[in-house]
């Protein structure tokens, strides 16, 4: 299981370093990722993944020939083959559930098959195993897991709970 985080106050990088420190074989990323700076910041501070929302060709630029994962965003099969065509070894397919959702994936996956894909929005833990039957390698849980009422009464019990909930069906989706 990945984590990222949201990447938009100045402490951020910060936060991502106590959390790179603490839980170091903890493979930890950052989302939202829209610049080189954006990406230079989250590798300094140990991201070991970034995403975006679309493809920045600078921020791809900037992490060839490093460790640092980056997948770029998505929506259409030509955004698709032109990330992958550019070093993108994995894509993420954003807003999924704008688009259609598990059938919208089963439908890239049939011209892509080799391209592993990311299913992001919308995405709740009772449809992940859909999303992973339907051929997406991962898919972003961030809504599920981080309910903005949970979130709201800083209730770190219920996000806690949401998240083994979360990886409970993704193992099953996976293992079966």
């Amino acid at each position: 299981m990945a984590a990222s985080q949201f990447w938009r106050l100045r402490c951020q990088p910060q936060v991502l370093k106590r959390l790179v420190e603490a839980y170091p074989a903890a493979f930890l990323g950052v989302g939202t990722v829209l610049s080189v700076a954006d990406a230079i910041n989250a590798m300094n501070a140990g991201a070991r993944f970034l995403m975006s929302p679309a493809t920045v060709k600078d921020v791809m630029n900037v992490v060839q020939g490093t460790e640092v994962l980056y997948i770029p965003g998505v929506m259409t099969p030509t955004e698709i083959l032109c990330a992958y065509n550019g070093g993108a070894s994995i894509v993420k397919v954003y807003p999924v559930s704008a688009l259609g959702g598990v059938q919208y994936i089963a439908a890239l996956k049939k011209p892509f098959s080799d391209i592993p894909m990311v299913a992001s929005q919308g995405i709740t833990t009772d449809s992940l195993g859909d999303y992973i039957t339907a051929g997406a390698s991962a898919v972003v849980l961030s809504d599920a897991i981080f309910s903005k009422e949970a979130m709201l009464r800083r209730d770190f019990s219920k996000i806690h709970q949401l998240a083994l909930h979360a990886s409970s069906h993704g193992k099953e989706a996976v293992h079966g």
